[in-house]
This record gives structure tokens, C-alpha cells and sequence, in this order.
């Protein structure tokens, strides 16, 4: 992920972090929990560098969100395959429980939630822009914050809801959590929600009113950050408090 403070950024030392268990999550996603020496912790929204290097000293490196909670010893990294991406593919097929990956950070403080900055919260994701924002949820929860909290979601497809049992779980443990959906591509049987991209007629819907002064946290592609900024700031929520991650111009 990229954001307005990356260009700012301290010097940080590669570390290495082990990994302790594999989660799968869609079929092109899956979660790494990672023991990291030295780590000394994180903001919910931040992100790591993951760097990978072949027998022939290529080395390839990306950025991927933490999905774990600050409260939690290990960092969670959800990584979405890319069949034509350098790193991805080893993520996510290879990569073995015990095996090693260099990263560093945690890096950004913009892009951020912690649970007493206040709300409410609206979150807006595409695909495996979920990451930080499922962070923001999770930190909620473990701090038992009260902060109402929206979270729309727009995926391909119902099998591809990264963290969907979670989701559920969560939302039915917790009347002030809410989590829309909406699916692009496919649905099952039945289905009631949202079917559609994610647009301004939508986001009126679902969003707080922009009295309610949300803070706004938009992840994903490109196209889906820039089209719901836009849109928000157009109903009228206030531009400093929408702000975005988006995917960077390289993937896997």
C-alpha cells in the first residue's frame, strides 16, 4: 500500500520475521502470522515491507498492510495471489510454517486509527484492501470501544469476502458493528445485498450523514479509492476527514 507519508518515512531496519501459522482465507488469499523479533509494535492501518530474495541475490519487494490488531503478539499479513507477481505466488503457495521473510516497520501514521480518536468509523473496501481496515475492527473490539462502526465491503464474488466468518462472528456479538457487502461479479442463491459497484447513490445510503462528522477510511484499487473519495466529499462529508490507501501501481 502507498500513502501521503511514505515519501517521509524514517530509515527502518529489515527484520526477520517467522512464520507460525498459514490461514487460508479465499482461494487466492491467505493470512501469514508472523513471530517478528524486536517488533516493537503497531497502530491499526499501518503497513510493512516484505522483502524476498533469490539464490542469485534478485531481490523483490512490496508492501502489505497488517490485518492482526495492536493487541495481538503476532502480525497478521493477508496476501492476495498474483499469478504474474514476483512475490505473491511464493506467499501464497510456498512459503512454509518455520520458514523466515525479511520486512520492516510498521511504516505510515496517516492512514491510522487507534480507538480514541472517536467515530463513528466508516470503512470502505475493495478485495484485500480489507486488511488495515479488519485491523481497525479488531483493535475496536479487543479495546471493547463503543465507537459505531460501518464497514461496506465490495468483493467478486461471496467466496472471495476475505474474513467473512470473523466478519459475522463480530457483528453478532456487537450491535454498534455493522458490515455491508456488496458483490460484483457473482452471487449465491438467495442473495439480498448489494450487487454492484461501489457508487455515489450507495455510499448516500450507507455512509453516516456527513453531520455526524465520520472519520472515513477508503483501501483498495485505485479506481475504487479515488471513485469513493470523490463521491464522499461530493455528499458532503468534510475532505479531511476521508482518507484513502490504495494499491500500488505494481502488485504481487
Amino acid at each position: 500500500m502507498t500513502s501521503p507519508m511514505t515519501n517521509a518515512r524514517p530509515r527502518l531496519a529489515w527484520r526477520l520475521g517467522t512464520v507460525v501459522e498459514i490461514l487460508p482465507e479465499t482461494p487466492r488469499v491467505c493470512t501469514l502470522l508472523l513471530e517478528i523479533s524486536g517488533w516493537q509494535g503497531h497502530v491499526a492501518g499501518q503497513h510493512v515491507d516484505v522483502r524476498l530474495t533469490a539464490e542469485d541475490g534478485y531481490q523483490a519487494q512490496r508492501s502489505y498492510s497488517i490485518a492482526s490488531a495492536p493487541e495481538d503478539p503476532r502480525v497478521a499479513l493477508s496476501v492476495e495471489r498474483l499469478d504474474d507477481g514476483e512475490v505473491s505466488p511464493y506467499l501464497t503457495a510456498e512459503i512454509r510454517v518455520g520458514d523466515q521473510i525479511e520486512l520492516r516497520g510498521p511504516i505510515g501514521g496517516w492512514f491510522t486509527w487507534r480507538a480514541h480518536d472517536g467515530g463513528p468509523l466508516l470503512l470502505v473496501a475493495g478485495g484485500s484492501g480489507v486488511a488495515p481496515l479488519m485491523a481497525m475492527v479488531r483493535h475496536r473490539a479487543r479495546m471493547g470501544s463503543s465507537v459505531p462502526a460501518r464497514l461496506l465491503y465490495s468483493s467478486r464474488s461471496h467466496d472471495e469476502i476475505v474474513y467473512r466468518e470473523e466478519m459475522d462472528r463480530l457483528t453478532r456479538a456487537d450491535a454498534n458493528l455493522e458490515v455491508v457487502h456488496t458483490l460484483t461479479r457473482s452471487r449465491p442463491a438467495g442473495w439480498s445485498g448489494f450487487d454492484r459497484r461501489i457508487d455515489r447513490e450507495m455510499l448516500a445510503e450507507v455512509a453516516w450523514p456527513p453531520d455526524a462528522r465520520p472519520l472515513c477510511f477508503v483501501c483498495g484499487p485505485t479506481s475504487l479509492v479515488e471513485t469513493v473519495a470523490d463521491h464522499l466529499v461530493d455528499l458532503g462529508h468534510d475532505p479531511s476527514r476521508v482518507k484513502t490507501e490504495r494499491f500500488g501501481p505494481t502488485g504481487g
